[in-house]
């Protein structure tokens, strides 16, 4: 059995990874490395949710680092978030997005994903997004509840987006 050695939050913020990683209590945990598919409809929803989001003075952005506990950051595929706030070059997310976006990569497994899930609607994600590239189906999740959607279509109470469109 190998034991990974833990780290501290500060040694975590201030490495590098190839591909972001997350922290979990002392833990980096790696995240799969994205398909075509995956990175083709990430790039579509940063695009369409920068436009949605900019009235309401949110930022599309992929890949942030997101703090939703003193010992864990996760950085999910896609979020709509404030201006954060720190030094430039240093700000990370602190403030709970008003959506979070996990886009199933084949690796996933069903159990961590919903971890994540959970995590960030405790730390006060109004919404989470949990998308299948390759069916455009998924879950909304909220703090009353999940829908599944089953015609490509994401929704929060301000904006929704359609994925039939996107090609791969």
């Amino acid at each position: 059995m190998v034991v990974a050695a833990l780290v501290t939050a500060e040694q975590y913020l201030h490495t590098s990874f190839e591909h972001d990683a997350e922290f979990v209590e002392g833990r980096i945990i790696e995240r799969p490395m994205p398909t075509w598919e995956h990175a083709n409809l990430q790039g579509f929803l940063v695009r369409e949710l920068w436009a949605l989001g900019k009235p309401m003075n949110l930022f599309a952005v992929p890949e942030q680092r997101v703090q939703t506990r003193p010992e864990r950051f996760r950085v999910p595929d896609v979020c709509l978030v404030s201006r954060p706030e720190g030094p430039f070059g240093r700000r990370i997310v602190t403030k709970a997005p008003y959506l979070c976006v996990e886009i199933l990569s084949p690796e996933d497994t069903m159990s961590e994903t919903l971890e994540k899930v959970y995590e960030y609607l405790e730390f006060g994600v109004s919404w989470v997004w949990v998308i299948d590239p390759a069916s455009r189906t998924g879950q909304i999740h909220t703090p009353t509840g999940v829908a599944r959607v089953s015609d490509g279509v994401f929704r929060t109470d301000e904006l929704w987006v359609n994925l039939n469109g996107v090609e791969y």
